[in-house]
């Protein structure tokens, strides 16, 4: 399939993307680039936390999740240590993804409000979740370096979701600032100088080779974000409910 076609797919593209996402799920969690953040989440995957000493942590990159014909994507940071670095999923196994996943339940994108492992039967209705950073850093907080390094497997997802992607939530500065160069590298046009990152800015890109999409800024599900109301479950439904109407799907 050409990854840059157009959005009027033909019955065999969704199989086509799916079978090419999940070989590119499979090499995300090989890689091995960033030294730093192999041994971290390789060794927080060895000690554990004292309340999943009986786990056995997952300890490699985290892949996106979600359908291969997604209309919106939702584009976090990096794993959680203790959450999608313990369970191979992103957002999973921590509180971050309590206040996603529920506001997606809301708004009737996803089939269930808590998202506790890899296995829980979780389904997303027409949302896939990434980030640009696919490893566990220390104390969530990648390197520039670490971000460039990881920015080729972004841009090969945005490319293989281009035939039906319409919308993107960004969630916070870092996502932001990761995710225009994708963008840009996917052949979006982005403008410069890059607009900065701002809870409910709207950046309409336009693809010169068919639909453009529309990415929206939302603060990061954070527990510093969501304890201290700088974001609340109304603000991030808020703006997901913009998003998913503007990609036509949800309620």
């Amino acid at each position: 399939m050409d990854a840059s076609s157009s959005a009027s797919a033909s019955p065999s593209e969704p199989a086509a993307t799916s079978s090419a996402l999940n070989l590119l799920d499979g090499r995300i969690t090989g890689c091995r680039a960033c030294p730093r953040l192999v041994e971290w989440r390789e060794e927080v995957a060895r000690t554990k936390r004292a309340a999943f000493a009986d786990r056995t942590y997952w300890g490699r990159p985290v892949p996106g999740f979600g359908p291969p014909d997604a209309r919106l994507l939702i584009v976090g940071l990096a794993p959680a240590a203790h959450g999608g670095n313990r369970t191979g999923r992103m957002f999973t196994g921590d509180r971050s993804g309590d206040v996603l996943y529920q506001a997606l339940y809301d708004l009737g994108l996803a089939s269930q409000p808590t998202s506790v492992a890899a296995d829980d039967g979780l389904e997303l209705y027409g949302v896939r979740v990434t980030s640009p950073v696919h490893c566990a850093p220390p104390d969530n907080k990648p390197t520039p370096g670490e971000r460039d390094t990881c920015r080729p497997w972004l841009v090969r997802e945005l490319r293989l979701l281009r035939p039906t992607l319409r919308s993107v939530v960004v969630l916070g500065a870092f996502g932001w600032q990761a995710a225009l160069p994708a963008f840009a590298e996917a052949g979006w046009s982005v403008p410069r100088p890059r607009p900065p990152f701002a809870h409910g800015a709207r950046l309409p890109l336009d693809d010169p080779g068919g639909d453009g999409v529309d990415v929206f800024g939302c603060f990061h599900v954070s527990q510093r974000n969501t304890f201290t109301g700088r974001l609340t479950p109304q603000m991030l439904r808020d703006v997901l409910r913009t998003a998913a109407g503007t990609a036509g799907t949800g309620r």
